[in-house]
């Protein structure tokens, strides 16, 4: 009897949904396979909200070809096969695929290096894999393909190009369905096309992977690039400015060269191979080494915000979510030991704070020693207890993720969960033991004797870069007040009442408001539609009437018409609002059926 037909244990709804989407991925190579019998199989997994599996194809796949292996697929549910499972010895296994001409199964078996492996079979389809499935392909009743995606095998961009069909599967056609509005509504929320139409941002082949910053776009980084520095003053930090191009022999000294070099960009000057930074970690272990510190400097907490780069491939590149060029928002921070609890707190405080002024709920993970590790395992047992603690002396609620730390210490990520749903892994507090034994840091202790301090990594955006991506879709491009390009927008009904709104807009200006007027000679009905699509938060209409009264017809972008004011209270409503760093913004969320304990979109950039 195989394990699928065996009385299965209780299933968490995670592993339910997860083994609904591998069988899934299966069903959907056996149609492609239907409809291109030669076509070369490569890995098909469940991934957050779906599956997806790679081919190699004779020819790009149409939207129309979508629908007929949809098709398929339906008819290998109906026929409600089961899905079996043998061992099979790894010469038999090799022999099979060579006979089959499927090249990357045969890569795969070789490279597991096993005696013997474990094939599964629906219908008259088999795949190499290590499961498990559903019982029968019957239990598959609500799935959809959803796209075609290049991708390279493992990721290798000297290798041919595979084609990767996306699907979503779940439960019920009533998750399913939920699924596809909130889909839906995510499209006319993607960031991109919103950065178009609000005129935030721009890409170009001239430079693929940085973002071209538009003046309104680069006031709302303005804008989170002062909130993250009044934050950083308040909690007593020092900020400093580095190079962006450094000797490889720095990374080699830090570990990162072993690590992440593929991932670095690389220039040779005068013999030598110097690299772009990829992260701030190394060479904020070089100004800490540039004078002597007593333990009665530490804490220190060192933040920089500088550009970084990494040579992310060409086809992972997903708008602010994915580039080549960002800013991490980063700091360091140098203690004893005795200080690592009350310094971790401090940063969570921090981190709660910042995620409140945005209307982001998060929960919180500690990731543990991964399998590719640097340093002595008993100084990471250490860091992994000093993060727990620091967890639970902040009275969080926390999950592990066995073997999700960074190369050098254990982490705290906290991941934010969007008005659509949907997480993303944005802050991070990682532990650090290696790095400051391998610069060779050190402090003078009370007893006048060398100590080497631990380092706390920490960013709070993650990157303002990738935030700014998520915050445009959370708020649906209509900012908080206080943080929108343009704050007001006055309208005056002709050309006579011009010259007021402008005089108006100065006084506003000299109080921190961020106005424009819309003279052109248009009707009011298009300027005020205008300033609606723009996302603009205020309005405020200027007639002869208004002239005459001295009071100003004031509009909201969300809730309409707000009655009149005076240009005093006008002023005093939006400099409150903006020096409050209120947020004014009623969100448009999704009801969304999502497990808790699925993946997060996009991860945050560390190192």
């Amino acid at each position: 009897m195989s394990e699928e037909s065996a009385a299965p244990a209780p299933l968490s709804h995670a592993e339910r949904l997860w083994r609904i989407r591998h069988s899934c991925a299966h069903v959907m190579a056996q149609a492609v396979q239907e409809i291109f019998p030669e076509a070369k199989l490569a890995i098909g997994p469940p991934i957050s909200d779906g599956f997806y599996y790679d081919f190699d194809l004779p020819r790009p796949l149409t939207p129309d070809d979508l629908e007929e292996i949809e098709e398929r697929m339906k008819r290998v549910v109906k026929g409600n096969h089961e899905f079996r499972t043998w061992e099979v010895p790894r010469e038999e296994a090799l022999t099979y695929f060579r006979e089959r001409g499927q090249d990357y199964k045969i890569e795969l078996i070789e490279d597991l290096g096993e005696e013997s492996v474990r094939f599964y079979q629906q219908d008259t389809f088999v795949d190499l894999c290590a499961g498990p499935h559903v019982r029968r392909t019957g239990e598959l009743k609500a799935f959809k393909l959803l796209k075609v995606a290049g991708a390279y095998w493992r990721g290798d961009s000297d290798r041919p190009m595979l084609q990767r069909i996306y699907g979503t599967a779940w439960k019920n056609k009533t998750d399913l369905a939920a699924h596809l509005e909130q889909l839906e509504e995510a499209k006319k929320r993607d960031h991109r096309k919103l950065g178009r139409e609000l005129d935030l941002f721009s890409f170009h082949p001239e430079s693929p992977g940085a973002p071209f910053w538009h003046p309104r776009g680069w006031q709302v980084y303005r804008e989170l690039r002062r909130l993250w520095s009044e934050l950083h003053d308040e909690a007593g930090y020092v900020e400093i400015c580095n190079p962006l191009i450094y000797n490889k022999s720095l990374f080699e000294k830090s570990g990162h060269w072993e690590h992440y070099n593929e991932d670095m960009f690389k220039l040779e000057s005068e013999g030598e191979t110097f690299c772009l930074k990829p992260m701030n970690c190394p060479d904020t272990m070089l100004y800490y080494k540039t004078r002597r510190h007593s333990y009665r400097e530490l804490p220190l907490r060192v933040s920089e915000g500088q550009h970084l780069h990494r040579n992310e491939l060409s086809g992972a590149l997903n708008g602010l979510f994915r580039v080549r060029q960002f800013a991490q928002d980063d700091a360091h921070i140098f203690v004893t030991e005795e200080q690592i609890e009350s310094e971790i707190s401090n940063v969570i405080k921090l981190i709660d704070r910042l995620y409140g002024l945005f209307g982001l709920s998060y929960r919180v993970f500690l990731s543990t020693r991964p399998e590719k590790f640097m340093g002595d395992p008993a100084l990471w047992d250490r860091a992994e207890a000093d993060l727990a603690s620091a967890i639970e002396a902040n009275g969080l609620e926390h999950r592990v993720k066995e073997g999700d730390g960074a190369f050098y210490g254990p982490k705290i990520d906290f991941e934010v969960t969007d008005s659509l749903g949907r997480k993303w892994q944005c802050a991070t507090i990682q532990l650090d033991f290696q790095l400051p034994l391998r610069f060779e840091l050190t402090y003078t202790d009370r007893d006048n004797q060398p100590r080497t301090p631990i380092v706390i990594h920490r960013a709070l955006f993650g990157s303002f870069e990738r935030f700014i991506g998520i915050l445009i879709e959370h708020v649906a491009g209509a900012f908080p007040t206080w943080l929108a390009p343009v704050q007001l927008m006055l309208l005056p009904i002709n050309d006579a009442c011009a010259p007021a709104c402008h005089e108006a807009a100065a006084s506003l200006r000299t109080a921190g408001v961020r106005v424009e007027v819309d003279d052109r000679s248009e009707k009011l009905g298009y300027k005020i539609r205008e300033s609606e699509l723009r996302k603009v938060p205020w309005m405020a209409v200027v007639g002869h009437k208004e002239l005459e009264s001295g009071l100003f017809s004031v509009r909201s972008w969300q809730h309409g018409d707000q009655g009149s004011m005076s240009l005093d209270a006008l002023t005093t409503m939006l400099s409150e609002r903006i020096r409050e760093r209120a947020f004014d913004v009623e969100l448009q969320t999704i009801a969304w059926s999502e497990d808790e304990d699925e993946d997060v979109l996009e991860t945050a950039p560390s190192y």
